[in-house]
């Protein structure tokens, strides 16, 4: 189970409210936490197919974390035991030796009975599951990892710009992010309607803000930029038609097309994303939407490569640092 499916529950009215997350640990460069920093001794295990789980991948990639925090990438297709690790020789993610995601929270808390959802950090010598608040998961990346981030990286959670980034995050999160599954996820006519109303509003205020401007927040790449191109990279692949948020694709709003295609452009971005993965998640795992399990064959997704002009508006993608390698 994930975010996208087993994390929310419908209200009377047919709306899906979002679950919180039950494993909220985190971990620090001074250890207070009781899980301090410590390179090699986390896995991060995600989907491609999650937009949750990407934040966290292009984050860990684009501050050089590869070598201090392994992957581990699950089947998009999940089981009723939860993400699987059938990507991997055995069916056993070769790490952790374990076959489910599921055994990781379990280790942790014998008696838990919520969702499985990516992304998830796990502690490879106990084997338990340390944190899945993806929210709190790419900060911390940003903040308490520097010591082991690649020189050059950048900085994505600038301390003078994190009140405006945080204030930006939480429309997105709302309108966007969250309010796609509001829209698709919904049961009930009035409740699609108004997450349909406000995703779109929230966009058209987006294209607004990025017309004249590069990035989301000052003139680099930040956190910001990063959660709102989860979203974005995977509207016409499955929420335009699949969560039926089609009053408009993302390829017919030119200045967040562009702005998409913008970031995907970027070394860190574009090769973290996986259409396969994405779409066989949706169109299979979403039986309650999509029962026949088919995936369709479309978009067209050429358009990705395409110039996107938006150099024109100035802007330092990695700041005073470089690109990933």
């Amino acid at each position: 189970m994930s975010p996208d499916t087993a994390d929310t529950e419908p209200r009377s009215s047919g709306e899906f409210v979002r679950s919180p997350n039950h494993f909220a640990s985190r971990i620090t460069a001074d250890g207070s936490s009781g899980w301090p920093v410590e390179a090699g001794r986390y896995r991060l295990v995600v989907s491609h197919a999650c937009p949750w789980a990407n934040r966290s991948v292009i984050v860990r990639r684009l501050l050089g974390l590869e070598d201090a925090i392994s992957l581990a990438v699950a089947d998009p297709i999940q089981d009723e035991r939860s993400w699987r690790f059938t990507l991997d020789p055995g069916n056993v993610d070769p790490v952790l030796g374990i076959r489910f995601l599921s055994e990781a929270y379990y280790a942790a808390n014998p008696d838990y009975t919520g969702g499985i959802s990516v992304p998830a950090i796990v502690d490879v010598p106990s084997g338990k599951l340390v944190t899945n608040d993806y929210p709190r998961i790419s900060l911390d990346l940003s903040t308490e990892w520097k010591a082991f981030q690649r020189p050059g990286a950048p900085d994505l959670y600038p301390e003078a710009l994190r009140s405006e980034i945080d204030a930006v995050n939480e429309g997105v999160f709302t309108d966007v992010n969250n309010g796609v599954y509001l829209a698709g996820l919904s049961r009930g006519q009035e409740a699609h309607s108004r997450a349909y109303r406000r995703l779109f509003d929230r966009l058209d205020a987006l294209s607004e803000r990025l017309a004249d401007q590069r990035y989301l927040v000052g003139d680099t790449i930040t956190e910001a930029d990063v959660r709102l191109f989860t979203t974005l990279v995977r509207f016409d692949a499955v929420y335009h038609g699949h969560f039926k948020c089609n009053r408009s694709k993302l390829t017919e709003m030119p200045v967040l097309w562009a702005y998409a295609r913008d970031l995907y452009q970027t070394p860190g971005f574009g090769d973290t994303v996986h259409f396969d993965h994405i779409k066989r998640h949706y169109y299979q795992v979403h039986t309650h939407i999509n029962p026949t399990g088919v995936v369709p064959e479309g978009p067209d997704l050429s358009g990705w490569a395409t110039p996107h002009g938006r150099d024109s508006l100035g802007g330092r993608p990695f700041g005073d640092g470089t690109p990933p390698s």
